[in-house]
């Protein structure tokens, strides 16, 4: 769908009204000076030279091509970029995205309208931005994103401490400490580096001295004020992200327009996403920003409020190239045509429509290597980190399942768990599972979600509890959109430990439930294999040019000290490295994880994370390296980084971060 021959502009200067200068890459039709176009702007922390190149190269051009100016943003203290980078989501950093949308309004090649749009962190600050009302900024698209950076981000669920917390300030850590390209920002390069080097937050203590939901989380939580989005916003996610409940969240509380679509994928844009089938992404976008950037018709308003791919039961495995189902439309989100059904929990491990009429006795006290089956928290890699079988953790869970089911089931929406319960220590998570148990005995995760029992009343005040004490618990899972097919059974699994995904309380953390239910979101209507609605496939601009030097690869191991009994899960993710076809820039990265605990200790929990960066040309080499390493006790976190900088072999700087953090609650 090629229109406009187009023009890229590899570094363009814009200059925030403090001096610094950003970096912005652009792609703009041969002609946009003299017939201005809307302009889409993508401001991350990334780096546009090498770092986002992949999808840039299939993303950007393509709408440069097809009517727009493209302008992709290196964030201040990051790629080409000059300045600090002190933490995710400041105000300094959308106040200069205000800024570039205000530059870009007021460019020859812009007409006043713009966009903004992105993935993950760009996904996030759109949102953010948009709550601010830039006057040029008509309309975002997020994707992968959240309205509550407590609630649902890769540092806190539930009021549980996700291992991802650390694991996110190491990837930190080392991509922002990578030097800017001298080819661009000319002799200045080393100076910045150097500023940069010496200025490195080291944010897992950042993040780790928020254990609640305070002021500093509800910065950047659109859903402190959804009101204040006055643009319009299309949110898209995957089933199998972390960010999965963003959709339904805007989707139900915007009063601007708003849409939102959810595939069966990963964190990854969906017109290269998987697991299959991908959609064609671009052609949905541009369809938003004409109707939104230049009044064009589109019939984006005649398009059903809520779009999700309807997952079928297949047997789970860490990886799937492709996901089975069908695409199912709702005018409406909430939709009258869900229904909550209510499932009860009874003796002798059944789960039943029908009340219970006895009180339970059950002990929940779960081994702290449970949770091995759970997979990453957003499964970035096309490998495997998916959800793997789930039986190893239903053994260590109390399990409640249903007769054979006689019809067909599909479950849409965010399923709500109740139960009473009676504390056995002073501290305690409360993990459930929602599982489907297949005719071969294959028991396959549909959705999951965590309660940290401190928070059961508060995430802003959570509360010190006694043992012996009872609590009345009510947590929603994670959105979702499954079939179940007739002849399964429904399980709901419930343990007092999720390792990795979430760090273990300080003591045994168990509990004993005397009353449950989970009320599970029923969709009624129609049964048939048809789609609902139809999304065109998938196109893109031509994929980036580069030499591969070294192939990537991704692997996931568990492996037990026979002699301790210590388990660990061993993560290697390596990115490969490449030389770019054009100017010539190498860029290399690799990934190691090392989470390790006994079965019986929650205090024996550990990680060290290994991060390394290399790249330059052939006359000039850089490389950095990250150590980050997270233990504690029953009243402290200890964490620790290494930083290391080379060039051409020569140490050029090195430092070292240590702290201990209190823990309070968690």
């Amino acid at each position: 769908m090629i229109i406009h021959p187009h023009i890229e502009i590899p570094h363009q200067i814009i200059v925030m009204s403090d001096g610094c200068q950003l970096s912005a890459r652009i792609w703009m039709s041969e002609d946009a000076h003299e017939r201005p176009v809307p302009a889409i702007v993508e401001h991350l922390p990334y780096r546009k030279r090498d770092g986002t190149i992949v999808r840039d190269q299939l993303t950007h051009p393509w709408f440069a091509a097809n009517g727009y100016v493209s302008i992709r943003v290196d964030m201040r203290g990051n790629g080409d970029s000059q300045g600090l980078m002190l933490d995710e989501y400041i105000q300094q950093e959308l106040d200069d995205a205000c800024q570039v949308i205000a530059w870009a309004a007021k460019q020859p090649f812009c007409n006043g309208a713009v966009g903004m749009m992105g993935i993950s962190w760009g996904g996030f600050n759109a949102l953010q931005v948009a709550a601010m009302q830039p006057p040029a900024l008509k309309a975002i698209i997020t994707l992968c994103s959240t309205v509550d950076r407590f609630a649902d981000d890769i540092h806190y669920k539930g009021g549980c401490l996700l291992g991802e917390n650390i694991g996110w300030a190491a990837n930190m850590l080392s991509y922002s400490s990578r030097p800017p390209d001298p080819a661009l920002v000319g002799d200045q390069w080393q100076d910045l580096w150097m500023q940069r080097l010496e200025n490195m937050p080291f944010l897992a203590s950042t993040w780790l001295s928020h254990q609640h939901r305070d002021d500093y989380w509800k910065h950047g939580s659109v859903c402190e004020d959804y009101s204040s989005i006055k643009a319009a916003a299309l949110s898209i996610g995957g089933w199998h992200d972390g960010y999965r409940n963003t959709i339904s969240h805007l989707v139900s509380n915007l009063q601007s327009p708003v849409k939102g679509i959810v595939g069966p994928w990963i964190h990854k844009y969906p017109h290269y996403a998987a697991p299959q089938p991908a959609i064609g992404f671009l052609q949905e976008a541009k369809r938003w920003w004409d109707q939104w950037l230049k009044d064009e018709q589109t019939a984006v308003h005649d398009d059903a409020a809520y779009r999700v791919w309807l997952m079928d039961s297949i047997a789970p495995a860490r990886w799937l190239p492709e996901r089975p189902g069908r695409w199912i439309a709702e005018s409406d989100w909430p939709s009258d045509n869900i229904k909550m059904q209510e499932w009860h929990f009874k003796e002798n491990a059944c789960l039943d429509i029908q009340p219970a009429d006895e009180k339970l006795h059950l002990a929940v006290n779960s081994r702290q290597t449970c949770g091995q089956a759970g997979g990453e928290y957003f499964p970035f890699m096309f490998g495997p980190e998916l959800p793997d079988e789930q039986s190893l953790d239903d053994a260590q869970s109390i399990v409640f399942d249903s007769e054979l089911l006689p019809a067909t089931l599909d479950i849409v929406g965010a399923p709500e768990f109740n139960c009473s319960l009676t504390l056995q220590g002073t501290s305690g998570n409360c993990c459930v599972r929602l599982c489907d148990i297949r005719p071969d005995g294959q028991s396959a995760l549909i959705t999951m979600g965590v309660l940290n029992l401190s928070h059961h009343q508060s995430s802003e005040e959570p509360a010190l509890l006694a043992a012996g004490q009872r609590l009345d618990v009510s947590f929603t899972l994670d959105q979702i959109a499954y079939r179940i097919p007739a002849g399964h059974r429904l399980r709901v699994a419930i343990s007092s430990a999720y390792w990795p995904l979430i760090w273990p309380s300080k003591g045994q953390g168990g509990f004993h439930i005397s009353a449950g239910a989970l009320s599970i979101p029923c969709r009624k209507g129609t049964l048939a294999d048809e789609n609902e609605c139809h999304f065109e496939v998938p196109e893109s601009a031509p994929a980036w040019q580069a030499t591969e030097l070294r192939s990537s690869s991704s692997t996931r191991e568990l492996e037990v000290d026979q002699a301790t009994g210590v388990m660990r899960t061993l993560v290697v993710n390596d990115f490969g490295e490449n030389k770019d076809a054009d100017h010539g820039l190498i860029s290399g990265s690799s990934m190691r994880e090392c989470w390790s605990i006994h079965p019986d200790d929650p205090l024996s929990a550990e990680v060290t994370i290994d991060w390394q960066q290399n790249g330059g040309r052939d006359d000039w080499q850089w490389s950095t390296s990250v150590v980050v390493t997270q233990h504690c006790d029953a009243t402290h976190f200890h964490i620790s980084g290494y930083l290391r900088a080379m060039e051409n072999d020569e140490l050029v700087f090195e430092a070292e971060y240590v702290d201990s953090i209190r823990r309070e609650f968690v």
